[in-house]
């Protein structure tokens, strides 16, 4: 199987690549916009596993970026068996506060390229009657929460849009399925150690490796959606009911860290 997966140079989409190659033979075709890094991901990945991998360098928030990955891997030949649409940016800002580029780059990224990639390649799987499309939500889809309104509004079109391709590609042999984290374990938020070690207890937050290696099983056995963590997934429905002044507190506490 050939699996395609964009911002594979580092990160979650790193993990997707080394566990589609060590755990399922997977060649890999791996898209980012860091030359170097994703030259060095496809170099050390096929020595370790010895699998095919075929690294292209693709800036993904362009508009037609999608069209431009898909007619390339025509022109190539290359038939995408799994898609791993993880790409991704985040902010955290006032939204009249934050450059209109910023904006645009998150609604490109998250919006436009993962409906144009889905249908593009869900189409040549639905012809084959057979294919696999992972794409990367997260809790924050739920909240409405200051400082982060673009990202999770985003989050929440990935969401829903992929569950509504859920019933229409099932015919089809062709599994989508969406996964929705909450906190991945990595050092974004600034935690000190032992706190992110109690997160990980709790099952609030996850280490990239175990959501990668969860939303992979999920992929493969055809499951809708998921969202790791006990707590996560019980807390789910209040995060829709949060009261206002539990918000408006919280953005006076969290406009320190707004950039």
């Amino acid at each position: 199987m050939l699996a395609l997966v964009t911002g594979a140079s580092s990160g979650i989409g790193l993990q997707y690549a080394t566990q589609l190659a060590r755990d399922y033979q997977c060649d890999l075709l791996l898209v980012s916009n860091q030359q170097k890094e994703l030259d060095e991901v496809a170099h050390d990945l096929a020595e370790q596993f010895h699998v095919k991998t075929i690294p292209h360098f693709a800036d993904l928030s362009e508009h037609d970026a999608a069209e431009k990955l898909y007619a390339w891997c025509q022109e190539k030949g290359y038939e995408v068996d799994v898609l791993i649409n993880n790409a991704g940016v985040f902010f955290f800002n006032e939204y009249c506060q934050t450059d209109i580029k910023r904006i645009d780059l998150m609604l490109q990224l998250h919006v436009v390229t993962v409906a144009k990639m889905t249908r593009l390649f869900a189409a040549d799987m639905c012809a084959r009657r057979r294919g696999y499309i992972l794409n990367m939500s997260s809790m924050s889809a739920w909240m409405a929460m200051p400082g982060i309104q673009t990202y999770n509004a985003t989050k929440a079109f990935i969401y829903n849009f992929s569950k509504s391709l859920w019933y229409e590609l099932k015919p089809y042999n062709v599994h989508i399925t969406v996964m929705a984290p909450g906190a991945v374990d990595t050092g974004l938020f600034g935690l000190a150690p032992n706190l992110r070690k109690l997160a990980v207890n709790l099952t609030v937050s996850i280490p990239p490796e175990k959501l990668v290696k969860r939303a992979l099983k999920k992929l493969f056995k055809g499951k809708k959606a998921d969202t790791p963590g006990f707590i996560n997934w019980l807390s789910t429905p209040m995060l829709k009911h949060t009261p206002d002044w539990v918000l408006l507190f919280a953005q006076k506490k969290l406009k320190r860290f707004m950039k």
